[in-house]
């Protein structure tokens, strides 16, 4: 795996509050990278900054050794925990959708062989997420993981590099999580992806991902709280280890306070 996006020393303020500083880490192509952290630690803003939604205030991020273009481009895909699919279209014309936009950005409607083309793709996609049967389907007639299946085929259709995710699964009854889990990693390893996940459920973080990053405050004065920004505090790598070994990695500081509240699955 060659390393592939960067951050060097990013800090990320707004107005006099500092919510990431000093984060340098490089990404591997083809990794699977989740990120964990408490609430308000900057997960979400880390995502934001590698979907081109936020600049840094300081520092760069790069793509290949060269600056992140600062606005989504199809080289990234992201799927956010709230079903981000267009109700008034049916599961076939949601996937179609960023394919049109992309190629009449100004009517988004294909037609002749171009919307041939455009369908064909989107058919297969949904059949990679297990969608085949539900292609003329309305979101609103689908179960909350068959939505979810939806959006990561909108995300997929345009070939992206590097699929960013954001609590994906975080609505999802734990037999449905478990099926995506399955799903995911079944499309991550065939597609040869970049995942970066951002989840707060640290026994998921653990099973999926090959490296988990863990984003917290490293300086805490109770005089200046709105200048000490988050940064990783853990960096664990885990590929190759077997699924008893990722359990054993999970540092006791991560792990819930009640053990019955974590996420008991089935290893895949």
């Amino acid at each position: 795996m060659s390393e592939f996006v960067e951050l060097r020393d990013v800090w990320v303020e707004y107005g006099g509050k500092v919510v990431l500083e000093r984060v340098s880490l490089h990404l591997a192509e083809r990794s699977f990278v989740a990120v964990v952290g408490p609430s308000g630690a900057g997960k979400t803003t880390l995502l934001r900054l590698l979907l081109g939604q936020e600049a840094p205030s300081r520092g760069q991020v790069l793509l290949d050794g060269k600056p992140m273009r600062a606005e989504c481009g199809p080289d990234r895909g992201v799927v956010f925990q709230r079903y981000s699919v267009f109700p008034h279209l049916t599961a076939l014309r949601n996937v179609m959708f960023g394919l049109e936009c992309a190629q009449a950005p100004v009517t988004a409607r294909l037609f002749g062989a171009q919307r041939r083309a455009a369908r064909e793709t989107a058919a297969e996609m949904l059949a990679a997420v297990g969608l085949d049967q539900s292609m003329d389907v309305y979101p609103a007639q689908m179960s909350g993981g068959m939505q979810q299946r939806l959006a990561i085929a909108q995300a997929l259709v345009k070939h992206p590099r590097i699929l960013l995710l954001d609590e994906p699964f975080g609505a999802l009854d734990p037999h449905t999580r478990l099926g995506m889990h399955g799903l995911v990693t079944r499309l991550w390893r065939e597609r040869g992806l970049t995942i970066l996940m951002v989840t707060h459920d640290i026994p998921e973080a653990f099973k999926l991902g090959t490296r988990v990053l863990a984003f917290d405050r490293q300086r805490h004065d109770a005089q200046v709280s709105q200048r000490a920004g988050s940064t990783v505090a853990a960096d664990i790598a885990l590929a190759g280890l077997t699924p008893a070994l990722r359990r054993a990695a999970i540092p006791a500081g991560l792990l819930p306070d009640d053990p019955e509240t974590a996420t008991q699955e089935p290893e895949l």
